[in-house]
């Protein structure tokens, strides 16, 4: 009996403490999941915090930077600017999100700095556009609102940011080109400079005054208004050509005016030379015949004649048998 008594005792008291220790796993579970559940609302709230901050960081920096001369006349640098505080507030946040969630910054920057040249090696072209970016930025090639010639397309620089270089051509078509390719290739500013000079060649008859020729021309570009007086207007014989020889006209004007006064300038050079009797010469075509053209021709019809005459002189027989 009293074995049973001892059995029934150790029994109970291992459930009860199977009971007891169940109840601390739930307790420990429950405080776990309370605790995660809180991280993770801090951690959406610090998130939406950050995205909120980075957007008010952002205005703040522009305004801050606009009352400085050197970002007020320069919106490239500016917005560039800008955009790296903004950046720059994301990457705190985040790595304050992830701190909410558990994981230490040692841990953040070990994975980083195992993880870097994986990344380095992936994202090189990338990083590639990051550092081409910031070259632009410091060598200042070109602004936005210039005109610029990129690897054979003209176009006005309207965004410069850490990726790209955004164009926008005459048809108003969106250009959008790495960084990497503007720095890699040849940049041609077409209104880096106040002023800009017209030149355009001409053509005369090898016959003609090219004296008077180059006077009119001349004429054309002086009476515009929107060619200058200094440097003044130039016109010379450039070129001997196969049936015309070639004057070139040279008009300084202002960058702005380049377009329309080459327009004008081209259309009146060609009507003042018509005026003045100038020939323009155009090119021409002659036929020149195969050199056994004509002898083939001949063999033709003296082969056509050898016929007629062979069949004459069979209808003669035949009327004569008759």
């Amino acid at each position: 009996m009293s074995e049973k008594t001892s059995l029934l005792a150790t029994t109970l008291a291992s459930g009860r403490d199977a009971i007891t220790l169940d109840a601390a796993m739930i307790a420990k579970a429950t405080q776990l999941i309370g605790d995660f559940a809180v991280n993770l609302t801090l951690a959406i709230l610090i998130l939406i915090a950050t995205i909120v901050a980075s957007r008010w960081a952002a205005s703040a920096a522009r305004k801050g930077l606009g009352r400085i001369s050197a970002f007020r006349h320069d919106s490239t640098v500016l917005n560039f600017a800008v955009q790296v505080v903004r950046v720059a507030v994301l990457i705190l946040g985040l790595i304050a999100v992830l701190q909410r969630l558990g994981v230490q910054t040692t841990s953040i920057i070990a994975v980083l700095g195992a993880a870097s040249l994986a990344v380095g090696l992936a994202l090189q072209g990338t990083l590639s556009n990051v550092a081409a970016g910031v070259m632009l930025l410091v060598l200042r090639p070109y602004r936005v609102g210039d005109v610029v010639d990129i690897g054979g397309v003209t176009a006005s620089v309207t965004k410069l940011d850490l990726f790209t270089t955004q164009l926008t051509n005459a048809s108003n078509h969106k250009i959008v080109v790495p960084n990497s390719l503007v720095l890699g290739d040849r940049i041609l500013n077409l209104s880096g400079q106040t002023r800009r000079r017209v030149e355009i060649d001409f053509t005369v008859g090898y016959g003609e005054d090219l004296k008077q020729a180059r006077e009119v021309l001349e004429g054309v570009a002086t009476r515009h208004d929107k060619v200058m007086q200094d440097p003044p207007v130039w016109s010379g014989v450039t070129g001997l050509l196969d049936s015309a020889v070639q004057i070139t006209l040279h008009a300084w004007v202002y960058s702005g005016d380049w377009w329309q006064t080459q327009a004008d300038l081209m259309q009146g050079g060609k009507e003042a030379l018509d005026e003045a009797g100038i020939e323009i010469p155009f090119p021409h075509q002659v036929e020149v015949p195969h050199k056994g053209a004509d002898l083939a021709r001949l063999v033709m019809v003296s082969a056509d004649k050898t016929e007629k005459s062979d069949k004459a002189g069979k209808t003669d027989d035949r009327e004569g048998k008759a």
